[in-house]
């Protein structure tokens, strides 16, 4: 059975969830192989995380001439790996890094390539949510090695196994793909909730917010969620775009999304439209968000949102 690589995506050693899901997907088209971009020592303390969660190989590829540039050396270390290991199909988390790293090594490795996927099957067919989420499609790729990325929150994550193997990989990196060097970082300031394409739970608010996003805060605090925010409370300056859930914001698929005060428009449909659970506070009993909803709650948000976060509070207490 052929290896499928799976780009572990990490913060300093830290490795995100998704990349979990991931090995949980790859278990249905081969052997599960992480690639891990980092120390050696780094590499063998995430072997352990990364076995047992499938894994049974990992490669531990040196940093030292890749972190301090963009995509381009990631990329082309993957494409040496892939002629090496002549995997089933490469996994990336799909994120602005991933996507443009996987569009990279697609080009390198004359390979077919599939980005935002949601399900993956057997045969490596994936399933993905298209033209603004209206319609749901299947993709195969047909020529090469398969490059797919997949959106958070796509798999459960299962807990399979023991520590992988650890086998170190040695890239050559050129001059021509050291060109866009990083020079400056600024860090997050960290606010104790997850990262909103990852986040299991997303409570989000709109227009109706009037600008107070404080019941929002308060139970996406309560339910351990992130925050996310319309367009129209983007625009108005209430949220960073850092926040915006939409076409032209950051797409999510969590177990539960809530929104409050957002009326349901296309351009915010198209960014959570995929969430398997969907609740919707809004006084306007017409909104179109009503259409999309599994659960919906017609009422004042500012009135709905504190009752039910104190109610939360109290049975967590």
């Amino acid at each position: 059975m052929s290896e499928v690589l799976v780009v572990v995506d990490h913060v300093d050693g830290a490795i995100r969830k998704p990349t979990f899901e991931l090995l949980t997907l790859a278990r249905g088209l081969g052997e599960p192989a992480a690639v891990f971009f980092g120390s050696a020592d780094a590499g063998a303390t995430a072997a352990e995380q990364l076995g047992k969660h499938g894994a049974e190989k990992v490669y531990v590829v040196d940093d030292a001439e890749i972190k301090g540039y963009l995509v381009a050396p990631k990329a082309e270390a993957l494409a040496q790996l892939v002629e090496k290991a002549s995997p089933a199909a490469v996994l990336l988390v799909s994120g602005y890094e991933g996507k443009e790293v996987a569009a990279r090594l697609a080009i390198k490795t004359e390979s077919g390539l599939i980005t935002d996927a949601v399900d993956l099957a057997e045969g490596g067919v994936t399933t993905q949510s298209v033209f603004a989420g209206n319609y749901t499609v299947k993709a195969k790729v047909t020529k090469g090695t398969p490059i797919i990325t997949v959106k958070p929150n796509s798999a459960q994550v299962e807990e399979v196994g023991a520590a992988g193997t650890v086998e170190a990989f040695t890239a050559t990196i050129s001059d021509a793909a050291k060109t866009a060097q990083i020079v400056a970082q600024q860090p997050r300031k960290a606010s104790g909730r997850p990262e909103l394409t990852e986040a299991a739970i997303v409570v989000s608010g709109g227009r109706g917010t009037g600008g107070n996003f404080e019941p929002i805060e308060g139970l996406a605090d309560a339910l351990g969620a992130a925050v996310g925010a319309s367009r129209a409370a983007v625009d108005s300056g209430w949220m960073p775009h850092t926040f915006q859930v939409g076409q032209t914001g950051k797409t999510v698929s969590p177990q539960l999304y809530v929104a409050n005060g957002i009326s349901g428009a296309i351009q915010h449909r198209a960014g959570m439209q995929t969430s398997k659970t969907i609740v919707a506070v809004n006084k306007d009993e017409e909104a179109p968000i009503f259409e999309l909803v599994d659960f919906g709650v017609v009422g004042d948000l500012h009135a709905v949102l504190p009752a039910a976060t104190e109610a939360i509070n109290q049975r967590k207490g």
